[in-house]
């Protein structure tokens, strides 16, 4: 697989500080490490005129959300956003930069959420937690902002897998407008072409990733994907989860869905966040806002 890498994305991994080694800290040091080097992507994030904290109720108790809202008007469509962070580490701060950005760029309400994490909670946490978001909404947590008949969901790696689940399940699957899924990690499958050309030196090394699927311990073969909304896909060809994306088009094709995917040439695993320094990534929102933007309508 080529491995030509873009000017900027060369230029952030050169003077980037090496990720420490996650799995070898103990588990709150590692979430605090993660958080840390997550921080600066987030210096940039676009204005908005409203970013509300709200609490959801789950089955593991309250969950902090956060709402993003792109205008002040009334009964805009919402988009449940589902972090990355190999289901163990991230938070609605390490993406706020993401989330924002989206909003701005598809003109719908964002609601992050901080769902229960592994390896303390593994799978089914997160997707109860993902329904939770999506029935609070539906309910009307966010009052007079949100139409809680338009609602979609979208979510990048770790959090990509959690959300194309909920999708898959009734009542969601004819209930959500649209799904928007970024570089995400859907199967334990470690030895596709895209690991054995980037599993080591681009960001996300497959042997973490390993450690993360063990936390998570998900499904092992894809849900039934017939009849889903439409969906976004887009995958960075740097990525070693690249191949996951390119299978998870070709199958969503084969089940009839409406399914867009974009790939992103030269820039690496997680490069979304970094939208201040990487144009790849400002297109990236703007390709996933219109998707969603047009959707909702």
């Amino acid at each position: 697989m080529s491995a030509w890498v873009h000017p900027e994305m060369a230029a952030i991994l050169a003077s980037g500080a090496p990720a420490p080694d996650y799995q070898g800290l103990p588990l709150a040091e590692a979430r605090a490490a993660f958080e840390r080097m997550n921080a600066p992507w987030n210096g940039d994030a676009p204005a908005l005129p409203e970013i509300r904290e709200l609490a959801i109720a789950t089955p593991g108790g309250p969950m902090r959300a956060r709402l993003y809202r792109p205008s002040t008007a009334a009964n805009r469509p919402c988009v449940v956003y589902v972090h990355g962070g190999g289901w163990t580490f991230g938070s609605c701060d390490t993406h706020h930069g993401s989330m924002a950005r989206l909003a701005i760029e598809s003109g719908v309400c964002v609601l992050g959420i901080d769902y229960r994490r592994a390896p303390e909670n593994p799978y089914p946490a997160a997707i109860e937690d993902t329904h939770a978001a999506l029935e609070a909404l539906a309910r009307g947590l966010a009052g007079a902002a949100v139409d809680p008949a338009r609602l979609a969901l979208a979510g990048d790696s770790a959090g990509a897998a959690i959300s194309l689940l909920p999708a898959t399940n009734a009542p969601w699957r004819s209930r959500l407008k649209a799904l928007a899924l970024f570089y995400g990690c859907y199967l334990p499958v470690f030895d596709t072409a895209s690991h054995k050309a980037f599993g080591v030196g681009y960001g996300l090394p497959t042997a973490r990733m390993l450690w993360y699927w063990e936390n998570w311990r998900g499904p092992a073969a894809l849900p039934d994907l017939a009849g889903l909304p439409p969906v976004y896909l887009n995958a960075p060809s740097l990525d070693p989860l690249c191949c996951e994306t390119l299978d998870l088009a070709r199958a969503l094709a084969g089940a009839g869905n409406d399914a867009r995917l974009d790939l992103y040439a030269g820039v690496i695993h997680g490069f979304m966040q970094m939208s201040g320094k990487l144009e790849p990534a400002r297109r990236a929102h703007a390709a996933a806002g219109k998707f969603l933007s047009e959707k909702l309508k």
